[in-house]
């Protein structure tokens, strides 16, 4: 296996915590927020999801027009700083200081490129499906991201919470991957033989600088 050079991030429940994220659409929907997470946990469970989620409390759930009327009610969907999990600001740097190209690619709308610049993260590249036209688990995806990154993608580690749009199509495009077991996608996907294939597989990010330093002293000529 390849020393690894870059590291990428998925974005949703892998650096921004979407839990308060929800919330605030119960909130809005007027649905307790328990009521609402338990539902959301079921449909992705039953492989649906969150958009059914959404449509089970409001049929005929249009997203663009709730999220046109939470902006003008002061209430914008959305992410900011408070809602960056607590370790991700450590491990950008824990893995900056080895020389590494540090960056993150996910599915997000095209508002999300402004939200996430201004959260001062320290990254040589971020890529936002919407923006780029392509979304995940498209190999074309994985393309991108090689091509932005500049490293052949076995020397890339993808880091991510999701087995069908993370794990699996980065293992199939010749990435490495970490996978990370956190948000409702984390805890409620399975497949074992894929989580085999990964390189790490992590319950925070608070480790990984120390394991990707180990696995490339290990490749060291």
């Amino acid at each position: 296996m390849s020393r690894i050079e870059a590291v990428l991030f998925d974005i949703g429940e892998t650096l921004i915590n979407e839990g308060e994220i929800y919330g605030r659409w119960a909130d809005w929907l007027g649905v307790p927020r328990h009521t609402f997470l338990t539902k959301l946990g079921a449909m992705l469970a039953a492989g649906g999801t969150a958009m059914d989620a959404f449509e089970h409390f409001r049929p005929g759930f249009d997203l663009a027009a709730e999220e046109r009327r939470r902006a003008e009610a002061g209430v914008p969907n959305g992410f900011g700083p408070a809602d960056l999990y607590p370790d991700v600001r450590d491990c950008l740097a824990g893995l900056r200081a080895q020389g590494l190209l540090v960056g993150a690619a996910g599915n997000q709308p095209v508002e999300a490129a402004e939200q996430f610049a201004a959260l001062g993260l320290p990254m040589d590249m971020v890529g936002i499906s919407d923006v780029w036209g392509v979304s995940k688990p498209d190999p074309e995806f994985f393309a991108r991201c090689a091509a932005e990154c500049g490293r052949p993608s076995a020397a890339i580690l993808y880091v991510g919470d999701r087995i069908d749009n993370d794990v699996r199509p980065a293992l199939a495009f010749g990435m490495q991957v970490a996978f990370l077991r956190r948000g409702p996608w984390g805890h409620i996907q399975r497949d074992e033989e894929a989580l085999r294939r990964c390189a790490f597989v992590l319950d925070d990010l608070a480790a990984l600088p120390e394991l990707v330093a180990a696995r490339n002293a290990r490749r060291n000529p």
